[in-house]
């Protein structure tokens, strides 16, 4: 068997230092094995029992401390990583990195090191601020380390602005966009289209017409894409989900929108994946003010929003074009008319009724039919691992498609 990818996590002082703690335990239950640094300063947010505990494995905090005689502890960790992650990222441990100082476990671990180094900065401010700071994170760009930027919020000094380390599951999204992007040269460079969410239909100002799409599914696609190393665009409705790792992100709401902000992404792409669910019909006309109820029964008259994968399939060339098909009944069926209709290459049909694969929840079972090929199952599992099995079905039709 494959053995597990290394992360060594190096913890410097500051108040983030209790999302390296939970960094670490994201990274153990994600499959990874975590070995942790420590500086002194560190150790005055979190005690390394914290780190021993959610790692399982000895935490290092001292040069001198050599608890196995056959080795040299710094030297032994360093070449042990296959990547190395510092969060929190002090301005006191970025100015000794980019000037070579190497003074404790952490400083002398990194010097021998040679596998990629991530930062992750945390400070107030104005100290990111510091041209100080800033020249020094400028010579460690330059020396090939990469950097996490801090978000911007509110900063435990308390002050508002960027310098708060950026959240454990964003730095767990770059350890997985790490591996993951070696491990499938195939999607280097590809230009992936990816549609999320549901559209609203606006009735009044009160009012708008949905439907049950969370977005969970197509997110997961664009955010493994973009893992895998290519170039992702995601037209979402609306949803609240955060935007993943590496994708750009565009926002729509209507059916309308949704179909021009496709229509004027779509010819530069390789690969497009029509994951929305977009409303079928809008209201034929939108009031300026609250409809108001009265004892009679209501009627709304609806008009036809444009079908955004058959005008995909009419255009595509060499594209591969991926479009869904949520059902509730003769799932085959109407799964391999909409794939011939609509000229796509793959449809992905589910049932939104059967257990476990239908909206809002983070598990699916879908079966893949194409043109040539006999159908895929995917039985019920994650999003996350069904976006993977989609995207593995995709790469297989680049260059087989009409």
């Amino acid at each position: 068997m494959e053995r597990k990818k290394r992360v060594l996590l190096a913890v410097s002082g500051g108040i983030a230092a209790f999302k390296a703690a939970a960094l670490t335990s994201k990274l153990v239950q994600a499959g990874y094995e975590v070995k942790v640094l420590m500086t002194p300063h560190a150790q005055e947010f979190v005690t390394p029992l914290t780190f021993q505990a959610l790692s399982r494995d000895h935490v290092y905090t001292d040069t001198f401390t050599e608890p196995d005689p056959a080795g040299i502890a710094h030297i032994d960790v360093a070449d042990w990583a296959d990547l190395i992650f510092v969060a929190p990222a002090s301005a006191n441990i970025i100015g000794k990195l980019a000037n070579g100082i190497a003074d404790d476990m952490v400083t002398t671990t990194l010097l021998a090191a040679t596998a990629p180094v991530y930062i992750a900065p945390a400070m107030n401010v104005h100290m990111y601020a510091h041209p100080a700071v800033l020249r020094n994170m400028q010579q460690l760009e330059k020396d090939g380390y990469y950097f996490v930027e801090p978000d911007e919020g509110y900063l435990a000094c308390g002050y508002t602005g960027k310098g708060r380390m950026a959240e454990p599951e964003d730095l767990l999204a770059m350890v997985n966009y790490h591996f993951t992007k070696q491990s499938h040269p195939e999607w280097h460079g590809k230009k992936v289209l990816v549609t999320a969410g549901p559209t609203q239909e606006v009735l009044d100002p009160v009012r708008f017409l949905s439907n049950r799409s969370s977005g969970k599914m197509g997110f997961a696609i664009a955010g493994e894409a973009a893992a895998r190393g290519a170039d992702v665009t995601l037209i979402a409705g609306p949803v609240s989900l955060p935007d993943p790792h590496g994708v750009r992100r565009i926002n729509v709401q209507s059916a309308e929108d949704m179909y021009n902000a496709v229509m004027s992404e779509a010819e530069r792409m390789d690969i497009i994946i029509k994951a929305a669910a977009v409303s079928d019909y809008t209201p034929a006309e939108t009031t300026a003010h609250k409809v108001k109820k009265s004892d009679r029964p209501l009627s709304i008259e609806m008009e036809r929003t444009k079908d955004i994968l058959q005008e995909l399939g009419s255009r595509k060339k060499d594209q591969v074009l991926v479009g869904f098909a949520a059902e509730t009944q003769d799932i085959a069926r109407y799964a391999e008319e909409k794939l011939n209709k609509k000229n796509a290459d793959m449809i992905c049909a589910n049932s939104v009724i059967e257990a476990g694969s239908g909206f809002q929840g983070d598990t699916n079972a879908l079966t893949l039919f194409f043109k040539a090929l006999p159908p895929q199952e995917i039985p019920l599992t994650s999003k996350t691992k069904a976006a993977e099995l989609i995207l593995d079905a995709a790469a297989g039709l680049t260059g087989k498609t009409k």
